[in-house]
């Protein structure tokens, strides 16, 4: 936020007026006679400092940002010059503790991140600078700055493409390092579609997906059988769940009872409304569900609940990847509620899908190709990456055991290395406060 004067003062139009005119020492003298009457006035302090930079006297800069007489010391743009300052004079610990307290406090200020992570960079926090490089690219990008040279303030340019281009570097630098660990223990032809597949997403392989309807929001194998729809009989357990099926449907249909146990499988609150993602006849349609697993937290208190269904998915490889996976539900889909289309993140692993109840006229439907009309005790498994979305039009509840799943074509080494992979771009994304 931009600091204001915080008493009318004539000296500082004054100033403004010596300013427009390139007058800075008369500007310089006026601001300096108000800050002796009013030492809180930050947008003063802040001129002054600036002045002083552009002398080059930083240590003097320093000094009028870095005072308990500047008033509101955590002010976002006094915080931003002082740690810059504090970097040009060598004082890289206390540069790096404000642009801490900025991204603290406005974690949405690009700048902030930005020079956090050139600070970091110098002091060798390799992960740190590139997770706050991240952050500043996505946060400016995101609102149509940094895209290039038209779209960079001057003054950034060389900063910018320097810092774009180092980040590139270091992130492939450090991504192939994590795959390499694997490549050590299973060997480099064992592992040649994960190595692939990393360099789609680094965007250094034209590889895409032959059919227009997969499009993977996150990472994409090459070398995988195609098609949305695929064996679910292909999963070594399968015929562990069809055997108990009717006890998993009965515990669910126990806890459908309990209706309050069911919470948006969509993180909406009471109420709230996303027709974006679900919509239908219905006066409120919702997606619903009674996780064992969401973002790979496992729910304690839900497996005891259901023994049988607890038990079957802990006996049973499941596809286990740190903060991200596995996602396993009750997925209630409400009468007259439809999904609508959408794209999954990797084609690495698959949805699977043990219907338990399943009203007349309901349906997984994948976008521009066959539907899949659920029916109860008989299970399915698809490829998410395609469009897709699914429909209730009736006048009762659809309810589903939905599990994430490793593609069985994904052999083990590969998995251990996707699993890799995806904990370190995730830490990278979204693991500030843990990174090391």
């Amino acid at each position: 936020m931009p600091a204001h004067p915080p008493l009318p003062d004539p000296r500082w139009n004054r100033a403004l007026a010596h300013a427009a005119r390139r007058e800075v020492l008369q500007e310089e003298l006026l601001l300096r006679q108000l800050l002796h009457d009013q030492p809180d006035h930050l947008a003063a302090r802040l001129r002054v400092a600036q002045i002083l930079v552009d002398r080059e006297e930083y240590q003097q800069a320093l000094q009028w940002v870095d005072t308990p007489e500047g008033g509101d010391m955590q002010d976002p743009d006094l915080l931003l010059l002082r740690g810059q300052l504090q970097g040009q004079l060598g004082l890289e610990s206390r540069s790096m503790q404000t642009f801490e307290a900025l991204v603290k406090q406005q974690p949405h200020q690009e700048l902030g991140w930005l020079f956090l992570g050139e600070v970091l960079a110098r002091s060798g926090q390799t992960v740190k600078a590139l997770q706050a490089r991240f952050r500043a690219l996505r946060l400016a990008q995101s609102k149509g700055l940094w895209l290039g040279p038209e779209s960079t303030e001057p003054a950034l340019v060389d900063l910018v493409t320097q810092v774009i281009s180092e980040f590139r570097t270091q992130r492939r630098d450090w991504l192939f390092a994590v795959l390499d660990e694997q490549v050590q223990d299973h060997g480099r032809a064992e592992l040649s579609r994960v190595e692939t597949a990393l360099q789609v997403y680094l965007g250094e392989s034209p590889i895409a997906p032959s059919d227009p309807r997969q499009k993977p929001k996150f990472f994409y194998m090459p070398g995988l059988p195609d098609g949305p729809y695929h064996d679910p009989w292909l999963q070594p357990w399968t015929a562990s769940l069809v055997a108990q099926w009717q006890a998993i449907r009965q515990e669910a249909l126990t806890i459908m009872a309990e209706d309050a146990l069911f919470e948006s499988f969509l993180d909406l609150k009471p109420g709230q409304q996303a027709p974006e993602y679900v919509s239908g006849t219905s006066a409120r349609p919702a997606w619903d569900a009674f996780f064992f697993y969401r973002h790979g937290q496992r729910f304690k208190e839900h497996h005891s609940r259901c023994p049988v269904t607890s038990a079957f998915l802990e006996g049973i490889e499941l596809c286990r990847v740190e903060h991200q996976a596995p996602e396993i539900c009750f997925s209630l889909l409400r009468a007259g509620s439809t999904i609508m289309p959408h794209y999954g993140v990797t084609n690495t692993r698959l949805v699977y899908h043990l219907p338990l109840v399943i009203p007349p006229g309901c349906a997984l439907q994948i976008v521009d190709g066959p539907p899949h009309a659920w029916r109860e005790g008989e299970p399915m498994m698809f490829d998410d990456t395609f469009q897709h979305g699914a429909c209730n039009p009736s006048q009762e509840d659809r309810l589903i055991l939905l599990m994430d799943c490793w593609n069985p074509h994904v052999r083990p080494p590969e998995r251990l290395a996707v699993k890799a992979l995806v904990e370190a771009i995730d830490l990278l994304e979204n693991r500030w406060q843990t990174a090391a």
